[in-house]
């Protein structure tokens, strides 16, 4: 996931001072401007590869032409390590999940030049895409890549991995699936720990309280490259669902 996006609550500042219940997005919207070619792959191959809240539930076997194994990633950035993914193991297929529509079109240029036919993408709210789009039970990996990690104390209510959000994902994985994230900040991987330690029906794959050795398909990002830059450290954390 890029650090441009990350469930959060909506900010009273944006929403004036009302006290309804808030939307909870799975996104901060950053602007950003497309480049021809990521308009261009937008427009020729969003057709083939593109995906619609509209389409309501989806029977993935049907979007893919096939039965594989499907990884779902939550903010996919700029694409290019879920077109290296998908590359690298072709026997997968891939739903990427991304508000940043010149992402999106970069990552739509990529997939087309690589020729790749296990990739789909959609340009919308993650929470809205799983509980519209996704089945339950029919995800094998749901993929979390360096969120916004929130890092002021006030701030850390609008990160993403919460109680309820791991409950949400658990549904949509099969028994055995996995929740991989990842982040370079040492606390937010804290409270990942928390939070999915304390989950129902998750166990930490590398043993209680421990994190995961990064797996060697999952790609260096630029954010991990920055972060590493920075002196950061890198925490994966893998929990299989069990029940």
């Amino acid at each position: 996931m890029s650090e441009d996006n990350s469930i959060e609550q909506q900010n009273p500042e944006q929403s004036g001072e009302q006290k309804h219940m808030r939307t909870v997005k799975s996104f901060v919207l950053r602007a950003g401007r497309m480049t021809e070619g990521q308009q261009k792959a937008m427009e020729a191959v969003w057709p083939e590869m593109g995906l619609e809240l509209q389409q309501g539930m989806l029977d993935l076997n049907e979007v893919f032409g096939r039965e594989a194994p499907v990884v779902l990633e939550i903010g996919f950035g700029m694409g290019d390590s879920l077109v290296e993914m998908a590359k690298d193991q072709p026997e997968k297929n891939y739903i990427g999940i991304e508000v940043h529509r010149p992402g999106v079109g970069r990552l739509l240029s990529n997939a087309e030049k690589s020729e790749l036919s296990n990739v789909r993408v959609f340009c919308d709210d993650a929470i809205e895409v799983l509980a519209q789009c996704i089945p339950d039970g029919s995800l094998s990996c749901i993929q979390l890549f360096f969120p916004d990690p929130w890092h002021k104390k006030r701030h850390h209510k609008r990160r993403i991995v919460q109680p309820e959000f791991a409950q949400t994902l658990r549904k949509k994985l099969k028994v055995g699936g996995v929740f991989h994230m990842a982040t370079d900040w040492e606390n937010y991987a804290e409270h990942m720990m928390e939070v999915m330690s304390e989950a129902d029906g998750y166990q930490n794959v590398a043993g209680d309280g421990q994190y995961s050795p990064q797996p060697e398909w999952r790609p260096v990002t630029k954010f991990q490259k920055r972060g590493e830059r920075l002196g950061h450290g890198v925490w994966d954390l893998m929990f299989e669902k069990t029940a």
